[in-house]
């Protein structure tokens, strides 16, 4: 049998606001039954290509196929299978919270119990409490049972944990796993590195418009290392160590240094033919390791070195 197709797929996207180009060529495919978390810096293009896929704003260039459908020619079709999270919460302030549940419910041939999903994200003692009542955290809440409780086949999540505390937190955090166990396709969108790296299978970088990097959180995190650290007797000629690393590191540059009596550092390639060289010196110079690791990256790492460090409005 041949494998569903993606749940999202993006190719060649392109969209300008006069002569601000917010999406320059963006591809991009959400496997079935995935997380994939889409990143980028302030004004990088994230809420854009997510507004074209749920329809609301045309392409100027490109394919947009979401569950097999154009997102604005076949918007009707789609809107009954989907699900749409906004940031801004997109609810009728007066609109007491268990009244804009049911009627999102009512939209469904098939809907989730709305007491029970006002129970399971902790609303159920603000359930006659009007939407502009609520805390930010309740409204996010609130705005993530609208969308899911339609048993949509594909969500898009605009920052669902924005404004929650710690507890929220993992509560949505766990109802995203258990939707993706569902069979459930999720779209997320976060500035919240850990998230993505806990929640994501696979995650996208943009940057003014364009991908700058794609994968799953380990591929973009095994990217680089933050070298060698080692412990052992204070003194040691840490320079001669990397030379000798380096000599079997492809022409990298290994370079060494004492962080603290006894605690050195080498930055460089940290392969497993670079930890053997290491080990070889030390045993030829009688130096006892007392530890050793190697520092991966993070994707905070990852995302900082690929679209820098300065605040974006």
């Amino acid at each position: 049998m041949a494998p569903p197709d993606p749940a999202v797929t993006i190719t060649g996207l392109r969209k300008a606001f006069g002569s601000l180009v917010a999406v320059d060529g963006i591809d991009l495919t959400l496997r079935r039954g995935t997380v994939l978390a889409l990143l980028g810096p302030n004004g990088a293009g994230k809420t854009t290509t997510v507004e074209i896929c749920e329809g609301f704003t045309p392409a100027d260039a490109g394919t947009v196929r979401v569950l097999g459908l154009d997102p604005r020619a076949d918007n009707d079709e789609l809107r009954t299978r989907i699900g749409v999270m906004l940031q801004g919460g997109g609810a009728y302030p007066g609109a007491r919270a268990a009244e804009m549940l049911r009627l999102c419910a009512d939209y469904s041939a098939n809907p989730l119990d709305p007491d029970w999903l006002l129970e399971v994200l902790g609303l159920s003692s603000v359930a006659t409490t009007p939407f502009r009542r609520l805390s930010g955290g309740q409204q996010q809440r609130l705005s993530l049972a609208c969308a899911i409780v339609g048993r949509p086949e594909l969500v898009f999540l605009d920052e669902p944990t924005a404004g929650l505390d710690a507890h929220a937190r993992i509560l949505v955090w766990d109802l995203i796993t258990a939707l993706r166990a569902d069979g459930v396709s999720v779209l997320l969108t976060t500035h919240m590195l850990d998230e993505a790296e806990q929640l994501a299978d696979d995650i996208v970088i943009v940057d003014a418009g364009r991908v700058v990097a794609a994968g799953t959180p380990a591929e973009l995190t095994a990217r680089d290392t933050g070298g060698i650290r080692f412990s052992a007797g204070p003194g040691l000629p840490v320079v001669d160590a990397a030379t000798a690393v380096a000599a079997v590191c492809d022409g990298a540059t290994v370079t060494g240094a004492e962080t603290a009596p006894g605690e050195y550092s080498l930055d460089g390639p940290a392969s497993p033919a670079a930890i053997a060289a290491l080990a070889r010196w030390c045993a030829d110079h009688d130096v006892l390791l007392t530890q050793l690791r190697v520092d991966s990256m993070s994707l905070q790492d990852v995302f900082l070195s690929l679209t820098g460090r300065e605040v974006r409005e």
